[in-house]
């Protein structure tokens, strides 16, 4: 990356347009976005979540929780003090370079471009495993996946608020359905505390000895928690003050780690250790309570209704506001000279027109890619990478510019945003460990297009006037950079 001059301020800089974002969305919604998003594969890895962590899942939730919130504390403040579409394109441009800002998008956008895909495929999963018997399978399968793909896209186009009551409505409907299960399991007469004898036992021990093992499976945890950094992908459309971001933020990781540690602790009580292979399959919590209930009368169509609480709607609220997240993160990177003009553009209801595009289509083609475990492991890499970035920018935005206004100060101040730093380099360290080939080979090819977009941008840049630089607001006012 070649060394960035100071931010300049210009009189053409300061009338920088905003674009044509609408601010319709209520903290209720964008908390229900970021919380839908953390939500999303309840159901649905469990077999990977119990797998990597055994007996012990719910304390790797519990420990991922509190490993999280010093990160979502620096995004929190960042958020605040940088509220322009973009999260951490606007926060590592400001406090590093477009280069780094840049990467930084293209990272967890790697996440965020994978959960459309792997929603799908978790829902015709689902349909195969509680309704139609594998038949749902090659181009039906395919098929099926890209009407579901399209209906995402259409509501993503619609106005925000349609969009925010669809996914409220799922996610706190799927939150009861999975309370409600762990208190039939907790009192099923089941449940057992002699369950967790072999605590640490996972599927990583034979590989890397079970401490060790647990310790790579507990930092890949880091995936279902990704999710919270998309409340700042939507500041320029809330219609509450700008502080309030850190409430979602915040919110959602908290709201999500509980309900996560309880589940996961009602689930192993449940489970015979002994006979459990450790391969990482889908639908284990049917599997649990089908053999805790045995033939109870009302256990066939429950299992029906946790398919749908547990699976398909936290699926529908995640590929949401991830999908909103990455069409905004799009958006900023037209609007703010990272890419062509074109992707900035939007409908009569203030959505962008070619990002919902562009993503549709990338998700249709990542339908090809159906290893859950290859999902899983690609989306923690490249999110405690991304954090690892902006935990350096808070670091040094707090060094540089004490004096800019924070709404929302980070606790604990310079030892929190270490803190944030040192937590997200030890998750990517553990994640490298644990990674497959195919997963590599696939972030490979994701970064060998980002590599042919950055060069394209080198060449962009490197000349005069507007097209040379980036462009981002700050509390100085709008700077190029």
């Amino acid at each position: 990356m070649t060394t960035q001059t100071m931010p300049r301020t210009s009189a053409a800089t300061t009338t920088k347009p905003t674009g044509g974002l609408k601010r319709s969305l209520r903290l209720l919604y964008v908390y229900t976005l970021a919380t839908g998003a953390i939500f999303t594969f309840m159901c649905y890895w469990d077999g990977i979540f119990l797998s990597y962590c055994g007996p012990a899942t719910f304390l790797g939730f519990i420990l991922m929780t509190a490993m999280i919130l010093p990160i979502g504390f620096v995004y929190a403040e960042l958020s605040t003090m940088l509220p322009s579409t973009g999260s951490c394109l606007v926060f590592n441009t400001v406090g590093l370079n477009k280069h780094a800002g840049f990467w930084s998008a293209w990272l967890i956008m790697c996440a965020w471009l994978a959960v459309p895909a792997a929603g799908v495929l978790g829902i015709l999963d689902w349909l195969n495993y509680q309704f139609l018997g594998n038949s749902l399978s090659g181009t039906k399968a395919t098929i099926v996946g890209a009407i579901c793909l399209c209906i995402w896209c259409g509501i993503s186009l619609c106005k925000n608020v349609v969009a925010g009551r669809v996914q409220t409505i799922m996610l706190f409907t799927a939150i009861g359905g999975i309370v409600l299960t762990s208190l039939l399991l907790f009192f099923s007469g089941h449940w057992d505390i002699a369950n967790f004898t072999n605590f640490f036992a996972n599927a990583k021990a034979s590989d890397y000895g079970t401490g060790i093992g647990w310790i790579i499976g507990c930092a890949f945890l880091i995936t279902p928690y990704f999710g919270f950094e998309t409340v700042p992908a939507m500041v320029e459309e809330g219609t509450f003050p700008i502080k309030s971001q850190s409430k979602a933020i915040l919110g959602s990781v908290l709201t999500c780690g509980a309900i996560y540690a309880i589940f996961y602790f009602a689930v192993a009580g449940c489970m015979n250790w002994s006979s459990y292979s450790f391969d990482g399959s889908a639908f284990i919590t049917f599997e649990v309570l089908r053999q805790t209930f045995g033939g109870a009368s009302f256990m066939s169509w429950f299992v029906v209704l946790l398919g749908i609480f547990g699976v398909l709607f936290p699926i529908g609220t995640s590929v949401l506001g991830f999908w909103y997240s990455a069409v905004r993160m799009l958006f900023a990177m037209g609007r703010q000279n990272f890419l062509p003009k074109s992707f900035s553009k939007c409908n009569r209801y203030g959505q962008p027109i070619l990002p919902n595009i562009l993503i549709l289509a990338i998700s249709v083609a990542f339908l090809a890619m159906k290893s859950i475990t290859a999902f899983f492991d690609l989306m923690a890499f490249a999110c405690a990478i991304c954090y690892a970035l902006s935990s350096i920018s808070s670091i040094r935005l707090a060094l540089k510019h004490p004096e800019w206004d924070r709404p929302y100060v980070t606790p604990g101040g310079m030892a929190m945003k270490i803190a944030s730093l040192i937590i997200s380099i030890v998750v990517a360290f553990f994640c490298t460990i644990g990674i497959g080939t195919q997963t590599w080979l696939g972030f490979a090819g994701y970064m060998a297009v980002g590599l042919v977009l950055w060069g394209c941008m080198l060449v962009k840049w490197h000349g005069r006037g507007e097209n040379s630089t980036v462009w981002m607001k700050t509390p100085e006012g709008v700077l190029e950079y």
